[in-house]
């Protein structure tokens, strides 16, 4: 990397790209482009929305891929994690010599290693980027671990940007190890507290329940934490249940068959799916909406 402007481009323009975009130091960047999936959308107002964001951000939509990567430095490629590969493959042949691959999406090392071998059949860069936080409200300053052969270039290209990098010495797979067993402990317990506040508000239970756990781990504050997770889990339950794919498939692969984490993958998938929303800081009328939504009947008294 020179120290020039440096061209940055991000696959996939969702929450992290805008996080991280609108968090990091602008001054850095000669030139910003993108290509989200969602401008090849059927639905016309999908398109339209996702226009509209590039132009409120002043970043360039590209019509593809090629187009929005082929000048680019710096890359972020931040989809969903079933789709982390498939734009991995697709930008190896067009990305220019040298340029930096940061693969931020949440997948298993195993899935990530077999990118990694794919870039290094063109000129890119590969760069394995756990993220270990939610983007927001950090943004810039998340913190991301970097593993691979191109850490050193990727950190100096990030603290330009004034981002929050450290590198894991190891090779690609190591930071998404790291992150795929956190994400054991993340997303379950999110999935744990959606089970608990239905069946507790369906039993008339949940105000009791939620007592006795503060009264036993003080400090717990479920009443706050169980909102957020329903919310977490309604608006991005989609995406995280992805993740929890790559997370079992590396349990898996560790050798550990039928994995909790599978019906993290249910939850997750059932709730991100109502197309719901929620509010955090109300869990009784939200968990109410979610039961609903999923057609559940409360216990009647006898």
């Amino acid at each position: 990397m020179t120290e020039q402007a440096l061209k940055i481009a991000f696959i996939g323009f969702g929450e992290a790209a805008e996080a991280f975009w609108t968090g990091l130091d602008q001054a850095e960047v000669l030139a910003a482009s993108a290509y989200d999936i969602k401008t090849d959308s059927d639905d016309p107002d999908v398109r339209q929305a996702m226009l509209e964001r590039y132009d409120r951000l002043a970043v360039s939509g590209c019509a593809s891929l090629a187009d929005a990567l082929v000048e680019a430095d710096l890359v972020f490629s931040v989809v969903t994690a079933d789709q982390a590969s498939v734009v991995a493959n697709q930008a190896a042949s067009v990305l220019k010599s040298g340029a930096l691959f940061l693969d931020c999406n949440s997948c298993a090392p195993q899935t990530k290693q077999a990118s990694a071998r794919t870039m290094a059949s063109g000129q890119g860069c590969y760069v394995d980027v756990a993220v270990m936080s939610p983007v927001n409200p950090k943004k810039n300053r998340t913190p991301l671990l970097l593993s691979g052969d191109y850490t050193e270039p990727a950190k100096v290209a990030l603290d330009r940007l004034n981002m929050n990098a450290t590198i894991e010495p190891g090779p690609v797979g190591r930071a998404s190890s790291i992150k795929m067993v956190r994400s054991i402990m993340v997303k379950g317990m999110e999935a744990l507290f959606a089970e608990c506040l239905i069946a507790g508000r369906l039993a008339g239970v949940d105000e009791a329940v939620l007592a006795s756990l503060e009264a036993s781990n003080p400090g717990f504050d479920g009443v706050r934490k169980g909102g957020y997770n329903l919310e977490r889990m309604t608006q991005h339950g989609i995406r995280r249940a992805a993740e929890m794919e790559e997370v079992c498939h590396f349990l898996k692969h560790l050798g550990i068959a039928d994995p909790l984490s599978a019906r993290t993958v249910t939850w997750q998938q059932r709730l991100g799916s109502l197309g719901v929303t929620v509010d955090e800081n109300d869990y009784q009328a939200s968990t109410d909406r979610l039961i609903e939504s999923l057609k559940l009947n409360p216990m009647k008294e006898a």
